[in-house]
């Protein structure tokens, strides 16, 4: 190669690199933190999700380890394709899919308790027919309805204190999505209504129309509960006054919490190491429910909060997009969203720690679970969605005014 030729392919190289990386660069807008969070939740997840399904694949798959770290690793994979995708498109447009998502879910909702896929006693799944690929409807109700909540509450600004014209269009979708969702899975129904009562205070809505909205929570509650002790086969009350009452008066806790305190004593303050989990064998469900616990005992008390503060500065990030969204559906679409995953996640630490009753709640972008990871991966690319417009508008250049 001579003199020329060699000069030419070295500035034509240089060239396309310098195009390739500003691709890369354009196509990761929005908020960078946010985005090392979400690449961090997955790797975190693979490592503890492998870990933990070590006796579940020698009891399930003749201990084919890797069987369970190929189809986690999918979802992942497949999570964040979804986050990708949710994050390219303007975040206006999930604004317009709130009502079809309402739609979809109310009916998803009736079927689910009817139909639904009995599991430990509770009737929380679908079956999808062909692929045989189970999810829970409740976890799309999750997402619809805070898109539509948010939503609404954007629309409804000007007149947010007038209780006819706002809050009751608001109040109907939020009881009743609950209340189809409480008796199989009432965990997941109240940490919805406290998200969209939260969501509510942030919309401006009137302390004692929310207060109302609490009463009527709280009713809709006791409804359900009496109905199940005079009905046990319609509700899971049995479970939870079982639970509460374990929670109250016996400080050890059942057998799962007991589990769970000597996997975080044993964790100490570095932990065991990956893969080196003992405690793996003998709790329920620890690549789900009990995931944190695991995580604990493997990397210790600091990569217990390590993964504590990821969540923290997740929701940090999102309320500093909401002070800077020019639009009030992108600010309650960023808070509904972070306060989706940011409570879910305590509400799940909380149990491992004894803190509150045994919920049977997953922690969210970590715990294993196909549809519920894929659900909220779209979440987390709403947020980035949001991130993503800021950015264009605050490095927008201000139009000139020509003078004469």
């Amino acid at each position: 190669m001579d003199r020329y030729s060699a000069m030419f392919f070295t500035n034509w190289k240089r060239k396309h690199h310098h195009v390739n990386r500003s691709k890369v660069v354009q196509n990761l807008q929005g908020d960078r933190v946010i985005w090392t969070i979400v690449l961090l939740f997955a790797a975190l997840s693979v490592i503890a999700v492998y870990s933990s399904t070590n006796l579940l694949a020698y009891k399930e798959k003749g201990g084919d380890t890797e069987f369970y770290l190929l189809k986690h690793g999918f979802f992942i994979f497949g999570g964040l394709l979804i986050t990708y995708l949710c994050y390219l498109l303007p975040y206006q447009v999930f604004g317009k899919m709130a009502r079809m998502l309402m739609m979809i879910t109310i009916p998803l909702l009736l079927y689910t308790l009817v139909f639904g896929v009995d599991v430990n006693n509770a009737r929380r799944w679908i079956t999808i027919p062909i692929i045989s690929l189970t999810f829970q409807a409740s976890d799309l109700a999750k997402l619809a309805l805070v898109v539509y909540l948010a939503r609404e509450l954007a629309r409804r600004q000007d007149q947010i204190k007038d209780f006819q014209a706002s809050f009751l269009p608001i109040l109907i979708p939020v009881i009743l999505v609950c209340v189809l969702i409480a008796p199989a899975n009432l965990s997941t129904a109240m940490m919805l209504f406290a998200t969209s009562i939260l969501l509510m205070i942030v919309g401006r809505v009137r302390i004692k129309h929310i207060l109302g909205l609490v009463g009527a929570g709280i009713l809709a509650f006791g409804v359900i509960l009496l109905i199940g002790i005079a009905f046990p086969d319609l509700t899971r009350s049995g479970t939870w006054i079982a639970r509460v009452q374990e929670f109250l008066f016996d400080s050890d806790g059942g057998y799962q919490l007991q589990q769970a305190k000597i996997a975080i004593a044993k964790g100490g303050l570095f932990g065991e190491g990956p893969g080196n989990s003992i405690q793996r064998n003998f709790l329920p469900s620890p690549y789900a429910d009990f995931i944190y616990a695991i995580i604990i005992e493997e990397f210790g008390l600091f990569g217990g909060a390590f993964l504590l503060g990821l969540y923290v500065i997740l929701f940090i990030r999102s309320v500093r997009l909401v002070t800077l969204c020019e639009g009030a559906f992108g600010a309650l679409l960023t808070m509904g969203m972070s306060l989706l995953i940011v409570l879910q996640a305590l509400a799940n630490m909380a149990v491992s720690v004894h803190l509150v009753p045994v919920t049977g709640l997953t922690l969210p972008l970590i715990s294993m679970g196909g549809t519920s990871l894929l659900f909220f991966s779209m979440s987390a690319g709403m947020i980035l969605s949001v991130s993503r417009q800021v950015e264009q508008q605050r490095v927008m250049p201000e139009p000139q005014i020509a003078t004469a």
